[in-house]
């Protein structure tokens, strides 16, 4: 059983696995953010242009019968769709320019620390780890 434990803890804590968590996490506040941002402000502006003046873009319909035809929450979804998905390729653009600079050496790498700043670590992780004396 101890095994099962050891085992589950060094696959939860594996690099990948943590690095997947907070990019779950802060795509779901990201996507929160969009969401908002598309509802709030780009759809009423699309709805007023599109509907003249309709306060809501779903609500805009064509009745053939006794059918209701929505066809303005299917535009509005492919509108938000497209939104958010421009929103995620400008970040992800903007990582990939960064790591491009950072490849090419546009910007440096952070300085390696001073001798004596790299001595004072060394002695204080020899204190740290000393056992201690009654």
């Amino acid at each position: 059983m101890n095994s099962w434990l050891k085992e589950f803890k060094d696959f939860a804590m594996r690099g990948n696995v943590v690095d997947l968590a907070v990019g779950v996490v802060i795509g779901g506040a990201f996507g929160d953010i969009v969401k908002i941002l598309v509802d709030k402000i780009f759809m009423p502006v699309v709805s007023l242009a599109t509907t003249l003046g309709a306060k809501d873009l779903g609500a805009f319909y064509f009745e053939i019968g006794a059918v209701k035809l929505g066809v303005g929450e299917v535009v509005s979804s492919i509108i938000k769709f497209v939104i958010i998905a421009f929103c995620l390729f400008l970040v992800v653009k903007g990582m990939n320019y960064l790591k491009t600079m950072i490849a090419t050496g546009e910007i440096p790498p952070p300085a390696e620390p001073a001798a004596d700043v790299k001595l004072l670590t060394e002695i204080r992780d020899l204190l740290k780890n000393r056992p201690v004396q009654a």
